[in-house]
């Protein structure tokens, strides 16, 4: 197992180079570049500054000579600094935006995954019964909810009318004057919308993925072999089906790992919450390269990570896995 994760790890260094090299090329082509994007309604012939800007940020240079720079700083670990007027460090920016969207990602992904298994695994061993119905419809308004409309709705709803939450930021006005479980409880009032939103798509396509793989898994002629030696059902459903069917969930569980960064953008825009999904959106308007390129190496480096996990895990769900690899 050790041998073939190290194995897969060198595969994906080429991968990874060649990610960032389209990356790279195909953001440049976008329109405009950020000494335009700084200039506002002046035009560009009539400002002097113009090619000492784009000098001091390597503009001026080739478009594959920016990027074996950019590669070189990059072996370094140094994803240089932001073409905003403050020029701060990438990695400064990114760390102080990165915990806030690990906190929400991460805590949409552990409710989901503990509701979505066994409203899953129920719907399938019902089937047909009014709780899989009930699911059913459940799933359907949740992949038709666009994020956007639902978080207006609750922010309507319990932020404007009821006033029960708030519905911006993280911290309110008054927070340096509240106690410690104060500011804790107003922290958690003010992540509840954004984690609602997050997790009810989530949770409806999750649910519907585990249903469709437990109703194949005790389908199974092993499944009714294990029912004809008169094991008890919550043994057959929970040793023997349960186990199997959680394959594709893992699967679709590593392929979620990017999105831990990445993946809350429309509700960080939303919910004006400082995360990196916010810094993204931010960066792209301004055509902040440095930026940019920092957070597609991280998701980069996440997916092929994910895959990599998601093959370990394999092994650690299904021991016919780790038994096949052992005789290659």
């Amino acid at each position: 197992m050790l041998a073939y994760a190290l194995r897969r790890l060198l595969l994906a260094l080429p991968l990874l180079l060649g990610i960032t090299f389209v990356s790279f090329i195909v953001i440049h082509l976008a329109p405009g570049d950020p000494v335009e994007m700084a200039g506002g309604d002046v035009p560009m012939t009539q400002n002097p500054q113009v090619g000492k800007w784009r000098e001091e940020l390597g503009l001026d240079k080739p478009l594959h000579v920016q990027y074996l720079n950019w590669v070189s700083r990059l072996v370094r670990f140094d994803f240089g600094r932001s073409f905003a007027p403050h020029g701060r460090p990438v990695l400064t920016m990114i760390a102080e935006r990165l915990p806030i969207t690990l906190l929400l990602n991460i805590v949409e992904m552990l409710i989901i995954v503990t509701m979505a298994v066994p409203v899953g695994a129920l719907s399938a061993t019902r089937q047909y019964s009014a709780f899989d119905k009930v699911t059913t419809i459940f799933v359907f308004i949740g992949f038709a909810t666009p994020d956007f409309w639902l978080a207006l709705l609750l922010m309507i709803l319990f932020g404007v009318q009821l006033g029960w939450l708030p519905i911006s930021g993280l911290r309110s006005m008054n927070w340096e004057y509240l106690s410690f479980w104060q500011q804790q409880g107003d922290f958690l009032a003010h992540l509840t919308l954004p984690i609602v939103v997050a997790t009810f798509g989530g949770l409806a396509g999750f649910s519907r993925y585990m249903r469709q793989s437990m109703l194949e898994v005790i389908r199974q002629d092993y499944i009714q072999s294990a029912r004809a030696k008169g094991l008890a059902e919550r043994v057959v459903i929970g040793k023997h089906a349960l186990r199997n069917a959680l394959l594709p969930i893992v699967t679709i569980l590593g392929l979620s790992l990017p999105t831990l960064i990445g993946g809350s953008v429309i509700v960080e825009s939303i919910f004006a919450i400082p995360g990196m999904g916010q810094l993204m959106v931010q960066a792209a308007f301004e055509r902040d390269y440095p930026v940019l390129m920092g957070n597609l190496v991280i998701v980069s480096t996440l997916t092929l990570l994910a895959n990599l996990a998601a093959d370990v895990a394999y092994g650690l769900v299904d021991p016919r896995i780790r038994v096949g690899r052992r005789r290659r």
